[in-house]
């Protein structure tokens, strides 16, 4: 098959696809789509992240559905709103031909009100988070007992999330006669449990090999110590002057100081983490995908549901808790036919999680080397050069300057005035990197058990392990529960077999003692006991901050925004870090 028309798709529908720049179906589509037409029969399908996972499961849907009726007949869940609105903007965009088709997206963060009222307009698609659907069909706002699909987006990462309770209030609000269709691009064992629990007899249809990585993607590692750990970030960004990528990090506090980091040393960044409100996180991610962010700090959750096809890099700061999520993190880039790499930082104790998650993507991580100094500079210098020549003179606007600047010049030869021209352009960058120190050497002593963040973190035992069915996510919903404080931070999760370590903000080491011991927590119907546990220091105690710690770029890529978002606290603080750069990225010349 090699058209939509083809796989039997109704005119009005390959119509809008034209109009959307849709040629050819992708494997999943030419797959997904006959199937869901032909039979009734459930589905399990993987895909990899960016093979148009959601055009797979609504266009068949919207060739079904009955347009006529005004009851709900389609319920779509996703792991996050991000996620979510953008499949309700798809399937808005895919039904632009076709008549009395209503579509509702209910996410938590928004007015309940108002999607209770546009619920009662009697759509017949609903797009939805797993606790806002839960919550509205509680209000007996959403009714789902005429409901003829189901579809579950990134069901492993609903219950990666711990959804899934409200998986289970929501499919026993359906009836038994729905054709359940669940979409993933990795399948743990969770996953294979809720098909087996509640599909019938499913069929499977693969786009490629199970839980393996795009073929797009090539996979890189750098080795760094926690003390050049960020030093090695900055070279990273600064030896690609056109970088347009993520930085993934593992916690809220690690994602903002990360970005404040990177802000503050001049470079185009901004964060996207669960601490900002709405309207902050659309304003940052309405900047990325117009380019005027060059690098967005984020967590898994936040990035989840990013639908942007030509970033060149994702960047692991800290590699996921869970190695089935790099899978995820990797999948951001090398979407729709365009190539991507994805880089992993690791210090010696990290580096032994790369095996695995290579046996998961079936590819091999190659080692490279940190950037020298010298060769930053002279990909940056040759980047300069580029721009200069492919700058597009609009001599009718600089004509009237011309003559008092040839007069000036009057007397330079041309390689004087190149020479000139350079210099002043590029010799904060290079006084910046002249005896930079070599970052691929190791030699300095870490801190054995991990990360320099640890010194800010209390690190417990808890008497549950993996024989307790015990996950990183519902141990954070365990400490959550006991209402320690005000978004307290958690930091590194260990799950071992019959216990396991999780770390807290030392700020809240008496409250969260004091919290489990007074709630009295069960689990599973198991006593819940914590305890301090010691940690080996590195003794090094906090590094002060180098003032000269970042190169700075002066025609884009470490522009200072004047409209920077107010989720990156002390954006506003002037930096005097290093030398400007030049990779010009994102500066929108008229």
């Amino acid at each position: 098959m090699s058209t939509f028309l083809e796989l039997g798709l109704k005119a009005p529908i390959t119509k809008a696809l034209q109009d959307l720049g849709y040629e050819k179906p992708t494997t999943i589509q030419e797959k997904a789509i006959p199937q869901i037409l032909s039979s009734d029969s459930d589905l399990k399908a993987f895909a990899q992240t960016g093979t148009g996972k959601t055009a797979a499961f609504s266009l068949p849907i919207l060739e079904l559905v009955n347009a006529d009726s005004k009851n709900t007949q389609a319920i779509i869940l996703s792991p996050t709103r991000e996620l979510a609105v953008q499949i309700g903007k798809n399937i808005e965009e895919f039904s632009a031909y076709l008549n009395n088709i209503n579509v509702v997206t209910v996410y938590g963060g928004a007015n309940i009100d108002r999607q209770i009222k546009d619920l009662k307009k009697g759509p017949q698609i609903i797009v939805g988070t797993p606790g806002r659907t839960v919550d509205l069909i509680k209000r007996k706002a959403l009714k789902l007992g005429n409901v003829k699909w189901l579809v579950l987006d990134e069901a492993d990462e609903m219950l990666n999330m711990g959804f899934k309770d409200e998986l289970d209030a929501i499919l026993a609000a359906t009836p038994d006669t729905k054709q359940t269709l669940l979409f993933s691009a990795t399948f743990p064992q969770e996953v294979e449990s809720i098909a087996k629990n509640y599909m019938y007899k499913p069929v499977e249809v693969t786009s490629g090999e199970k839980n393996k990585g795009s073929d797009n993607v090539s996979h890189e590692y750098y080795a760094v110590t926690e003390k050049t750990r960020y030093p090695a970030l900055k070279r990273i960004a600064d030896i690609n002057p056109d970088i347009y990528g993520i930085i993934f990090c593992r916690t809220r506090r690690e994602t903002q100081q990360v970005a404040d980091q990177l802000i503050n040393d001049g470079y185009n960044a901004d964060a996207l983490h669960g601490d900002l409100s709405q309207a902050q996180r659309d304003s940052v991610m309405a900047k990325f995908r117009s380019k005027n962010i060059q690098l967005l700090v984020a967590t898994d959750v936040a990035a989840r549901g990013l639908d942007v096809n030509e970033l060149t890099h994702v960047i692991n700061h800290k590699l996921p808790d869970q190695i089935e999520n790099y899978t995820h993190r990797s999948g951001r880039t090398g979407r729709a036919g365009h190539t991507g790499i994805s880089i992993v930082l690791v210090n010696r104790k990290e580096k032994s999680k790369l095996r695995p998650i290579e046996r998961i993507i079936k590819k091999e991580f190659v080692e490279t080397k940190v950037p020298t100094g010298k060769e930053i500079c002279k990909i940056q210098l040759m980047h300069l050069i580029d721009n200069v020549v492919n700058v597009e003179v609009n001599e009718s606007e600089i004509k009237d300057f011309l003559p008092t600047i040839y007069d000036k010049l009057d007397g330079f030869s041309r390689e004087e005035l190149i020479q000139k021209f350079v210099s002043v352009e590029f010799n904060q960058f290079l006084s910046y990197y002249e005896n930079a120190s070599d970052l691929n050497d190791l030699s300095t002593k870490e801190n054995s058990r991990g990360r320099a963040s640890s010194e800010n973190m209390t690190r417990f035992f808890i008497n549950l392990g993996r024989k307790d069915r015990l996950n990183p996510a519902k141990l954070m919903g365990l400490i959550n529960e006991q209402k320690i404080g005000d978004k307290v931070e958690i930091g590194a999760i260990d799950i071992l077999d019959t216990f396991s370590f999780f770390e807290v903000d030392k700020n809240f080491e008496q409250q969260t003692l004091a919290a489990f011991e007074s709630n009295q927590p069960d689990f599973n119907g198991r006593s819940v006991n914590i305890e301090i546990t010691k940690k080996e220091r590195s003794g090094g105690g906090r590094r002060k901050r180098d003032k000269n710690s970042s190169p700075r770029n002066s025609s884009g890529f470490g522009r200072k925004r004047s409209d920077r978002n107010s989720s990156s606290r002390n954006s506003s603080r002037n930096s005097k870090s290093g030398p400007k750069k030049t990779s010009g990225f994102g500066r929108k010349r008229k």
